[in-house]
């Protein structure tokens, strides 16, 4: 596991994934796919140790736009307190991503009013239940999850039986070469229980990834970045754009961490994600959202791990 802020390129071709730091990666042929996943913008959050978080979802879509994306995907917690002019004030900036769609699923945040029927009114026209669906792009499968509505206790989350159900059968008639990628908000494996970092069900929904050769699991919701390989599955747990929480059990309690100010983009940041043919290991390197210029920023911005051959 690592522990940063995050930036990454990810590109899949044949079903072989690596990574790339943000900066340093190009655009590849017309098999390539490459998309940017953010995270936790919480519009309308207003204390320390970030007073403006409009202005670090800003700083994310300008990181966005060199490199021009097929799609983002964000990973919930839009806005602070589910209310229409934060949702709104993210719609605004997002809009100015150069990027061909943008794709969400719902933090906690953004249901704590009316079962979440003001986020699928806005976000989830297309969905299925309560705002999960799946799509396809350059032979890779994505499916987004939604399991923040019915939260267990502790705050883990929770998919429910209808959903599972969907999910198994999205699958089923997949070849088993099919990449496959599933994003949710709350992390779909456990991280930390006692927090509630996890999801009480998500054993079953991983475990219809077993067959794949490529299953890439994508999350956000504990402000940090980590992730590990079990077998065949790669998770990813992406830094928020607006503030970070402390590293499991480094607390009392879960929450916005403070920073010094000089200090906190280099705690933000967002994932880029390409895939590769290629025989190199797959690498995941996290660089952070600081006010540097990433060719030239200096040791600890960037973290690498080499996780399997």
């Amino acid at each position: 596991m690592a522990w940063a802020g995050t930036g990454l390129v990810w590109t899949l071709r044949g079903g072989v994934a690596q990574a790339q730091v943000m900066h340093s990666a190009t655009h590849g042929s017309g098999t390539d796919l490459t998309f940017v996943q953010i995270s936790d913008s919480h519009i309308g959050f207003s204390r320390e140790p970030n007073t403006d978080v409009a202005a670090t979802l800003q700083a994310a879509v300008d990181r966005i736009n060199r490199v021009a994306p097929a799609f983002v995907i964000h990973t919930g917690d839009i806005s602070h307190l589910s209310k229409d002019q934060e949702f709104d004030t993210a719609d605004a900036i997002l809009k100015g991503a150069r990027a061909g769609q943008l794709f969400f699923v719902p933090g906690e945040h953004d249901v704590l009013t009316d079962n979440g029927r003001g986020y699928l009114d806005r976000y989830g026209k297309k969905t299925k239940g309560s705002g999960w669906f799946s799509f396809d792009a350059n032979g890779v499968h994505f499916a987004g999850l939604v399991n923040v509505l019915d939260l267990k206790a502790g705050g883990l989350g929770s998919l429910g039986r209808e959903q599972l159900d969907w999910l198994k059968s999205d699958l089923e008639n997949l070849s088993s070469d099919t990449p496959v990628v599933l994003f949710a908000h709350v992390p779909l494996w456990t991280v930390y229980e006692e927090w509630g970092w996890g999801t009480e069900d998500g054993m079953e929904a991983l475990s219809y990834l077993r067959r794949f050769g490529s299953a890439t699991v994508l999350n956000g919701h504990i402000h940090q970045t980590m992730q590990k390989v079990e077998g065949n599955l790669t998770f990813h747990t992406a830094a928020s754009t607006a503030f970070p929480q402390p590293a499991p059990g480094s607390a009392p309690s879960p929450g916005p961490m403070k920073v010094a100010p000089d200090q906190l983009r280099r705690f933000l940041g967002l994932t880029k994600v390409q895939y590769v043919r290629g025989a190199s290991p797959l690498a995941i390197v996290d660089s952070h959202l600081d006010s540097l210029h990433p060719d030239t920023a200096g040791p600890g911005h960037d973290i690498a791990i080499d996780n399997f051959s």
